[in-house]
């Protein structure tokens, strides 16, 4: 994650009587205001900063360099903490394709690009009804967004199977279809929870000025509150991602055939298939965890930005 870069003070160099000032001006770094004292000059505060810097590298990115690296090596083993691949060679990749793993890539592609859209305008609508306007119960349903965010999956998995087996009311059969996993994602009390916070921020003269000119509610959403919740989106979304993409019971439950697993359910079925070995399972985790990166590298700005956002609002 990048921090936000600081810019240094510009401090002007006294210039001696008598000589003409250059154009240009010297700049001094400016000290950095952290816990530890950070500043340019080597030091105790600069050597611990540095070695825990270093500590937390190791700690979040041995496990990727281990990935990547089983996933190169010829023979792999899972019990093997190694950096570097041994003998690289991309015959794990072709195996995991043979077994089908692109098919179950693309399924997860197309559940967490229609389940992650779906999610944000359900998500953004629910929340601007619940900070934008006041009416009965709105306590009661708030409530019941953060129950649901403490139920697990395994509580509720009997339940959504038999309902995605007969929905009610329509009567029809969502398993084995893309749709009975898209559904059941289509909210989350996370994202609207957090969306409403921050709508509720916004002041009421913007709305009462836009209202004056004749905005309508789809439109005040639409051109005024969403443009001013981006860094809620941002992590609205990147968040959604990660967890439509991480699904595994749901998946399992809404699948008919193992043709409508996901990557996330493929891995399991190739850790427990016997003909495979440590560096197959190993190339089909890297293959499930290049999406969550991409997301994560574009919208990281929008996620820092909103969390920020979030730690300073009053």
């Amino acid at each position: 994650m990048s921090a936000p870069a600081i810019d240094p003070v510009r401090t002007p160099v006294s210039t001696t009587p008598g000589r003409k000032s250059a154009g240009k001006q010297r700049t001094t770094p400016a000290r950095f205001d952290t816990a530890l004292g950070w500043n340019d000059r080597p030091g105790p505060a600069w050597a611990l900063r540095i070695l825990l810097c270093l500590l937390a590298l190791g700690v979040f990115a041995a496990p990727f360099l281990t990935i990547f690296s089983g996933s190169l090596s010829a023979k792999a083993s899972g019990s093997t903490l190694s950096f570097l691949p041994h003998h690289p060679t991309l015959l794990s990749f072709q195996v995991a394709g043979e077994r089908g793993i692109w098919d179950y890539f693309g399924n997860s592609l197309v559940i967490a690009g229609g389940g992650l859209l779906l999610q944000l305008a359900v998500c953004t609508l629910a929340a601007y009804a619940l900070a934008r306007h006041k009416f009965r119960g709105q306590a009661l349903i708030l409530t019941l967004f953060m129950l649901t965010m403490m139920l697990p999956e395994e509580v509720i998995a009997i339940p959504l199977s038999l309902v995605l087996g007969h929905v009610p009311v329509v009567g029809v059969d969502l398993k084995g279809t893309v749709w009975g996993v898209i559904l059941p994602l289509g909210a989350w009390g996370f994202s609207v929870m957090l969306l409403t916070e921050f709508m509720k921020d916004i002041p009421t003269e913007i709305e009462e000025a836009a209202r004056i000119d004749g905005v309508g509610e789809l439109r005040m959403l639409w051109q005024v509150v969403l443009p001013l919740c981006k860094p809620a989106l941002g992590v609205a979304g990147v968040l959604g991602f990660i967890m439509i993409w991480d699904q595994y019971l749901l998946p399992l439950i809404a699948a008919k055939d193992p043709t409508d697993y996901t990557v996330t359910v493929a891995l399991s079925i190739l850790r427990t298939d016997p003909e495979v070995g440590s560096g197959v399972v190993l190339a089909g985790a890297v293959i499930a965890l290049v999406p969550s990166l991409i997301v994560y590298l574009l919208l990281q700005r929008s996620l820092v930005t909103g969390i920020a956002a979030g730690a300073t609002k009053r």
